[in-house]
C-alpha cells in the first residue's frame, strides 16, 4: 500500500512539475512577442542604439512601428556611430525619428548640451528631442543633490530646446523619479516604462511609454525597446 501510495505521489509532482514548466515557457514566449493593444495605442514605434546591432526597417515597419528614437549621444563625449545612418534608413521606410540623450547626472550641463547639437543637427522634421534620465552608479557614483540636479539640467534643456526649437520629452526612470521628483518640478512632456504594465511612478500623465524591452522581431538581433504614444 505503501509502494502504491509514493508510486501516485511521485506521479502527481511529475504532473505538476510539467505544468509549471509548460507555464514557465509560455511566460516566456509571451515575453517575448507582447505588444500593446494597436485598438488602445495606435500610435507605436521603437527606441534604439547602436548597442542594439543590426536592424531591418522594412521588418519594423511591418511589424508596426510608425516612428524610431534614436540614441544620438550620451553625456559630455558619447556619441552614437550609426545615428545619422539610422535616421536616413528610417525616414526611407516612412519613419517618423527623433534623437535620445542619455544624460549624465555627474557631466556638466553646456558639455553634455554641445555633445548633443553635435551630433543632431537642427530639422524642424525630427521629432522632440527625448532626454533619458536615470540613476547609473557605474557613470555617476555619486549624484548631485535635487538642486543642483535640477539647475543642471534646466541649463541643458535651455540650450538643447533653442537648438532643436521645441520641448524636449523627459524620459524618467522610476528610481530617479523617486530620488528627484522632475515630474512635479519641470514641465515637460513624460516618457515612463515599465514592462507590460502602465507605469503610475510618475505622478501625472504620461505621453510615452516604453511598454516592453523584451519584444523579438524578425529583422533585429536583438530585443527591441517598444514604445506607445498615449493617445
Amino acid at each position: 500500500m505503501a509502494k502504491k501510495r509514493n508510486t501516485v505521489r511521485r506521479r502527481l509532482l511529475a504532473a505538476l512539475l510539467l505544468v509549471v514548466l509548460v507555464g514557465a515557457g509560455a511566460g516566456w514566449w509571451t515575453s517575448r512577442t507582447w505588444m500593446p493593444d494597436r485598438t488602445r495605442y495606435p500610435v507605436q514605434g521603437v527606441w534604439l542604439s547602436d548597442d542594439d546591432g543590426s536592424v531591418d526597417w522594412r521588418f519594423l515597419r511591418a511589424a508596426g512601428a510608425d516612428f524610431a528614437y534614436l540614441t544620438a549621444s550620451e553625456g559630455a563625449g558619447t556619441r552614437d556611430s550609426v545615428y545619422a545612418a539610422g535616421v536616413e534608413a528610417a525616414r526611407l521606410r516612412g519613419l517618423q525619428v527623433g534623437p535620445v540623450h542619455v544624460y549624465d547626472l555627474c557631466a556638466p550641463a553646456d558639455a553634455q548640451a554641445a555633445n548633443f547639437v553635435t551630433v543632431v543637427p537642427r530639422d524642424p522634421e525630427l521629432l522632440p528631442p527625448a532626454i533619458a534620465l536615470d540613476i547609473d552608479s557605474r557613470t555617476c557614483p555619486e549624484p548631485p543633490g535635487e538642486a543642483q540636479m535640477q539647475s543642471e539640467l534646466t541649463t541643458f534643456l535651455n540650450q538643447v530646446e533653442k537648438h532643436a526649437e521645441k520641448p524636449a520629452i523627459l524620459m524618467v526612470s522610476r528610481g530617479l523619479e523617486k530620488q528627484y521628483h522632475l515630474a512635479a518640478m519641470i514641465d515637460r512632456n513624460l516618457w515612463v516604462s515599465q514592462d507590460f504594465i502602465e507605469p503610475g511612478y510618475a505622478g501625472r500623465p504620461w505621453v510615452m511609454w516604453t511598454a516592453t524591452k523584451r519584444l523579438r522581431l524578425h529583422g533585429a538581433s536583438g530585443p527591441l525597446r517598444w514604445v506607445v504614444v498615449q493617445p
